[in-house]
């Protein structure tokens, strides 16, 4: 059938002969396929215009010309979109707990460590006064009592 075919195309076959061929070609398929693949080869062995040396510069005009297909952006895959919300929860859970915190200090009492020397040592001698207190005489002039040493010589 295709030698048949290219026969047609170069005319060597009459018309009354191929009338047959004109109906098969008529119908999508094979036959239909191997008339254009055939028509295309001799267009390129005569040099047609189809097949110019501009080629490349006639595809290039012609994709310019289409409209551009605006596609709309990806989605985000899941694990993507998750991440602020996983931030979120982080600093809020961090939160909570800087808060638990202060009011579990806040409501601790004061341990003997806390406590500076300072406010010891200013406590004790108020404490000792008190205790002492009907034990020290009640006029101004205290009992001093003198002590003298001397030094020896070396």
């Amino acid at each position: 059938m295709k030698d048949q075919i290219s026969a047609l195309i170069d005319d060597e076959i009459s018309l009354q002969e191929a009338e047959y061929l004109y109906t098969a070609l008529k119908a999508e398929g094979e036959s239909r396929e191997c008339w254009m693949t055939y028509h295309l080869i001799g267009d390129a062995m005569r040099g047609s215009p189809t097949f110019k040396h501009d080629l490349r510069q006639r595809i290039m005009q012609q994709i310019d010309a289409e409209p551009a297909v605006l596609a709309p952006k990806n989605a985000k895959p899941v694990l993507e979109s998750a991440k602020p919300s996983r931030l979120w929860s982080v600093a809020a859970s961090m939160a909570a707990v800087m808060f638990v915190g202060m009011i579990v200090l806040q409501q601790q009492p004061q341990q003997a460590e806390d406590i500076l020397p300072m406010e010891i040592a200013q406590n004790l001698p108020a404490e000792y006064l008190q205790a002492h207190q009907s034990v020290v005489p009640s006029s101004a002039a205290y009992y001093v009592q003198s002590a003298a040493y001397t030094e020896r010589a070396k």
